[in-house]
């Protein structure tokens, strides 16, 4: 495994998303816990959750309270694993996401969080979406004064605009150490903000960062083989005798500045073989035919 730096913090360069573990087709809690451990044993160091990631009526912090569990359970060493966690989004009753930014709620989404997870201070905290009805710079003003308090160690944002960095690191300053947006192969419209953090010092985690290729089999063969999106990943796949998944991820390694994909997994395969992309060095060549 390799490592790259949030903030003052080492963490590999593949995290976990834990989302899957917890919503709608959510694995049983046995392999929950197995993917978890799976993804540790390999080397991952970085578990992004959130309290919104649980079912429609669900509890808030399902997710959480499951990244706990699958932590406290584990028979490994758990000093250099960073739980990451957000606030600010919730789930309706029809299954849909909604948004609130109110500083008031975020403060107390913050302390319930690190309640759930049994920490004295959350790791890494990300302002989950801007709320339209709230000011952002109120939103952010409350991540600073959880930073003040101590409740969380460092700051992150997600699902923000170039313009919405530059105010959070104007108001968070150099406590503010990740954006995670939305950036995979096929779904590049990310690339301003992708090059913004890497000017800035800021690491990326891209969010789904497998996009259409998740669905594709881990031996490569997919009737999206045709799709121009990715045809190419298929292609240096088959001749590295790896899965397209993986030659996506070293991809996003390969991009500028401190990026770390978090791809989701609800099985201990799809955890390993995501860790393994830390090492599949891709050629240059490679890497412009997969650029187009």
């Amino acid at each position: 495994m390799r490592y790259r730096l949030l903030g003052d913090t080492s963490v590999s360069v593949i995290g976990l998303g834990a989302m899957p573990l917890s919503i709608e087709g959510r694995p049983d809690e046995a392999r929950a816990l197995a993917t978890v451990h799976a993804a540790l044993d390999a080397g991952v160091t970085l578990l992004d959750t959130a309290d919104s990631y649980h079912p429609p009526n669900g509890e808030p912090g399902e997710n959480e309270r499951l990244v706990a569990r699958a932590l406290a359970a584990y028979g490994g060493d758990r000093d250099a694993v960073l739980v990451a966690t957000k606030g600010g989004r919730g789930r309706s009753a029809d299954g849909g996401w909604t948004v609130d930014g109110r500083p008031e709620h975020l403060r107390r989404a913050a302390e319930d969080s690190a309640r759930r997870l049994g920490l004295p201070a959350i790791g890494l905290y990300q302002l989950h979406k801007p709320d339209p009805a709230v000011p952002y710079a109120e939103s952010l003003g409350a991540l600073r004064e959880l930073l003040d308090a101590g409740t969380i160690r460092l700051a992150g944002i997600s699902n923000v605009d170039r313009e919405q960095i530059l105010l959070a690191r104007e108001i968070l300053g150099e406590r503010l150490v990740s954006v995670q947006n939305r950036y995979a192969p096929a779904a590049r419209e990310g690339e301003p903000e992708l090059r913004l953090c890497a000017e800035l010092g800021l690491a990326f985690l891209p969010w789904s960062p497998l996009g259409g290729i998740s669905r594709s089999s881990l031996d490569g063969t997919s009737a999206q083989e045709a799709d121009p999106h990715f045809g190419a990943f298929h292609r240096v796949a088959r001749a590295r005798g790896v899965s397209p998944q993986r030659v996506a991820l070293a991809w996003l390694l390969a991009r500028p500045g401190t990026v770390v994909p978090i791809p989701g997994a609800s099985r201990p395969q799809t955890a390993r073989d995501s860790a393994a992309a830390a090492e599949l060095a891709l050629t240059e060549q490679e890497l412009a035919e997969l650029g187009e």
